[in-house]
């Protein structure tokens, strides 16, 4: 079967909407994180209140989508994959809104030379998620397509994990930093570096759900 919602345009349209919620989050992320090392206070704020209200309108809806799913009982085979599928791509939504949030409560300090790794980390957590994004996109319209970007989020895991070693590593040979600013540094980045171990649990388990689909 090609197309899990059986071409039902109306909630197929609204799903497409919800994932560009999450495309857009990763975009606003790595914008607002540039803006935050550049020093440009006022414009970071803006992109807090824009993944603020993107996160709000992916909740609009996903419960639009689920509750659809039951009034209509559409695809009652797979409700409960597809429900979870839902629910666990919304939490990469509300990870990129917590991190942007946490630059603006904790006021992190990040010295310049970080600042290469820091966009680079960003960069491979924001790719890991827009693969899934598409491999989650494929899943409901031509289920043969998720195996072409699915291999991208464990490519862009793997690279978000590797910059996060190298960065904590650096920041923790930084004597002239105090512990407390190295450990608050390097749990950040952990924090971020798990939006992208976040999106390859998601391909994980849409990897168990084709696999269903194909029995």
């Amino acid at each position: 079967m090609r197309s899990v919602l059986r071409k039902k345009i109306g909630i197929e349209k609204q799903i497409d909407d919800f994932l560009d919620q999450i495309s857009e989050a990763g975009l606003l992320f790595k914008s607002g994180v540039d803006l935050y090392l550049r020093g440009q206070t006022d414009a970071f704020q803006d992109k807090i209140e824009s993944i603020s209200e993107t996160e709000h309108k992916g909740d609009i809806l996903r419960r639009y989508i689920e509750e659809q799913l039951y009034l209509r009982t559409l695809i009652p085979e797979s409700r409960g994959d597809v429900l979870d599928l839902l629910e666990n791509m919304d939490s990469l939504l509300d990870r990129f809104k917590g991190a942007m949030w946490r630059f603006e409560i904790e006021h992190i300090q990040i010295k310049p030379e970080f600042h290469d790794d820091f966009r680079e980390l960003i960069v491979s957590v924001v790719e890991s998620v827009e693969a899934i994004v598409r491999s989650v996109r494929a899943f409901f319209k031509d289920i043969s397509l998720v195996a072409d970007h699915m291999h991208k989020v464990s490519f862009w895991e793997t690279e978000a994990d590797k910059v996060s070693t190298r960065l904590q590593r650096t920041i923790f040979r930084q004597e002239d930093l105090k512990l407390s600013h190295r450990m608050q540094l390097c749990d950040f980045v952990r924090h971020v570096d798990k939006i992208a171990d976040r999106a390859e649990d998601v391909a994980d388990k849409l990897s168990i759900f084709v696999i269903k689909r194909s029995l």
